[in-house]
């Protein structure tokens, strides 16, 4: 399967009004790619359109809310008719409550999954006819580890992420039967430092926080622009992400015994905010169109997404393992 490279693809970011959709689409655009930005928020996406425009960057916008199909659909449309084609979907829209399950209504969970699962849905559906058309492209959706692993105060948006998951394995396989060119790919970061801590709706007295560490929004950023010219399946962001991974696979009751000890304590800041706090969960936080949030203090680099850009050092970081593991041995043999 050949993705086109960047500079000549026609890309969709849908949900990039803050964090890491604006982060994304900031950097498409520098590496050339025409790009067309869809959010809630008509000011936040002018000010991103003016910032990529300024250094020289091609983008549009349209206002879309993410739970209405026809809404989503008009996105990819806007993207044919302004540039003539579409090449790369990349759907971020996410929104979060904070409350353990008993808490939250009815209602509010439906929203969470109508704009964390369906619009994902939608935005497939809305993607694929044109890239179809063009006869290969990319689907990249950004799901996240709790699609793997759920996380106590966050019932809905795990439930949404692992719907993500299951919609895109079996879309992606049938792509595959049909032999179709599409790379569908799941990017899922670990705990990243976005204004998502700061918008979401919090029923438990306090600002929510992540499980340390964080890692920055442009490490993710820049795993979906790797994947938008090199066909992935899945693309497991942060160190923690993978480590996690490994160990939800051999023992989920090991994690549910950590998250027990330590997790519903770093789930909560120490910050007081009550539920009527402003928050994005009904409508955008207009004056907020921030790429990072507010622990940047507990940001850490990655050194496996770095690996995973670098083949040639990856296989040379464990050919060196492997030797230094034989001369151990060998060593250990003649102290034997």
């Amino acid at each position: 399967m050949q993705l086109k490279p960047i500079n000549q693809q026609v890309v969709s970011v849908v949900g990039a009004s803050s964090g890491i959709g604006r982060v994304t689409a900031l950097e498409f655009a520098r590496r050339g790619a025409k790009v067309v930005v869809s959010a809630r928020s008509e000011s936040k996406l002018k000010s991103l359109v003016e910032e990529i425009r300024g250094f020289g960057g091609e983008a549009t916008f349209y206002v879309a809310d993410v739970e209405v199909f026809e809404q989503v659909k008009a996105i990819a449309d806007k993207a044919v008719e302004v540039y003539g084609r579409l090449d790369t979907w990349v759907h971020v829209s996410a929104i979060g409550i904070f409350a353990t399950f008993d808490n939250i209504k009815p209602e509010e969970f439906k929203h969470v999954i109508d704009v964390d699962l369906l619009g994902q849905v939608y935005g497939a559906m809305a993607a694929l006819p044109h890239l179809k058309r063009e006869g290969r492209g990319a689907l990249i959706h950004v799901s996240s580890m709790e699609g793997r692993r759920s996380l106590p105060y966050q019932s809905a948006y795990s439930a949404a992420k692992h719907g993500v998951e299951g919609f895109i394995e079996a879309m992606r396989l049938e792509l595959q039967h049909e032999k179709w060119p599409i790379s569908v790919t799941s990017v899922k970061p670990a705990v990243i430092n976005t204004p998502f801590w700061n918008n979401g709706l919090t029923k438990l007295g306090v600002k929510p926080s992540g499980i340390p560490p964080y890692y920055d929004p442009k490490l993710v950023a820049d795993a979906i622009l790797y994947v938008a010219e090199h066909p992935t399946r899945d693309y497991l962001v942060g160190d923690v992400a993978k480590i996690l991974d490994v160990v939800q696979r051999i023992s989920p009751s090991l994690v549910d015994s950590l998250l027990l000890l330590v997790g519903f304590d770093l789930l909560r800041s120490s910050e007081a905010k009550s539920e009527d706090a402003p928050n994005n969960f009904y409508q955008s936080v207009s004056e907020d169109e921030r790429v990072k949030g507010d622990y940047s203090n507990l940001v850490i680099p990655s050194i496996s997404d770095w690996l995973e850009k670098n083949p040639l050092l990856q296989w040379g970081a464990i050919a060196g393992t492997a030797a230094l593991a034989f001369l151990a041995g060998q060593a250990f043999k003649k102290e034997g």
